[in-house]
């Protein structure tokens, strides 16, 4: 099925606009390469990979895809740290598949009125001494040049329309 970003290219209005862009800041979904080929045959801007939960001020890493063909997520932004762990919290090394975790200055601090489900989110980590890590349910990779690949979810979240949904609860 196309992302909303691919039906929004088959307007002529949309693609006028995308012409005149400057930079295009892409994120809330997987990045589908068949979206980026469309892209850089409609413009000139540059187009940035943005990754990250709300529950980390929305942006935690980036990537500029304008001169690339592979997909990644990037690195984090100034004042973040990303964590691949495996299931024990152990760093995973790179090219090994882990949770992705976050920490740093955009770190929520949990969430309101939800006491258990912060606590399994939000976790302290021996070697994170400044505050708690998120431990967000995505899947990813450290890849060879220091940039990260995500790789899905781990559990049967999906998204629809900006809502996150657990399969389960359907």
């Amino acid at each position: 099925t196309p992302s909303r970003m691919q039906l929004l290219l088959r307007y002529q209005d949309s693609r006028s606009f995308l012409r005149q862009a400057r930079y295009l800041f892409i994120g809330g979904e997987a990045f589908p390469p068949v979206l980026l080929e469309d892209l850089k045959k409609i413009t000139k801007a540059r187009i940035i990979n943005m990754y990250g939960p709300t529950e980390t001020t929305v942006w935690s890493t980036y990537k500029d895809l304008t001169h690339e063909n592979e997909i990644s997520i990037g690195r984090p932004i100034a004042n973040t740290r990303i964590y691949i762990l495996d299931t024990r919290g152990r760093v995973q090394p790179e090219g090994v598949a882990g949770e992705l975790c976050i920490a740093g200055d955009g770190v929520a601090a949990g969430y309101l009125n939800r006491p258990e489900l912060t606590a399994e989110r939000f976790v302290e980590l021996p070697f994170e001494t400044s505050g708690k890590v998120y431990r967000t349910g995505d899947l990813a990779k450290w890849l060879p040049d220091g940039n990260i690949a995500y790789l899905g979810r781990m559990d049967n979240q999906v998204k629809i329309r900006g809502y996150r949904i657990e399969t389960g609860e359907i």
